[in-house]
């Protein structure tokens, strides 16, 4: 068994093999996958994204953008930043369409935060599995 966690990883193959299901798994959710070809896969990874982050929008969750200041705040409002962003197509939609909700406390708006900068992490993952399959170190 440690022979298996020691083994080196497989060379990466060429960019253009593994660069566009990544590009396309960004922009859609569940994309890089059916361009892939795992029809089932990308649709439960792009339908649980799209349901996050619609549920995010519908308690009025807050789309961070950066902020910098001490510390917590630059690691808080960077880091959700990049993860509304992570969701792809969503995201710019939302911007499209002039979705804009206040910074505000109450329960439900910061579940809605968490729900839109969760669906973010969870398209990563999605990404993260894209590029694996397209890279050939996962069926």
């Amino acid at each position: 068994m440690s022979e298996k966690l020691t083994a080196p990883l497989p060379p990466l193959p060429p960019v253009r093999q593994w660069l566009p299901p990544l590009v396309i798994a960004w922009l859609v959710p569940g994309g890089g996958h059916i361009y892939l070809k795992r029809y089932y896969r990308g649709a439960i990874l792009g339908g649980c994204t799209a349901i996050l982050f619609v549920l995010g929008l519908l308690m009025r969750g807050y789309l961070f953008e950066p902020m910098t200041g001490d510390l917590l705040t630059t690691i808080i409002y960077v880091g959700g930043a990049i993860a509304d962003r992570a969701a792809g197509l969503l995201y710019i939609l939302a911007r499209i369409f002039g979705y804009s909700a206040p910074d505000v406390a109450g329960h439900s708006v910061d579940y809605g935060t968490k729900f839109l900068v969760i669906a973010g992490l969870f398209n990563v993952l999605a990404m993260v599995d894209a590029f694996e399959i397209a890279a050939g170190r996962k069926d």
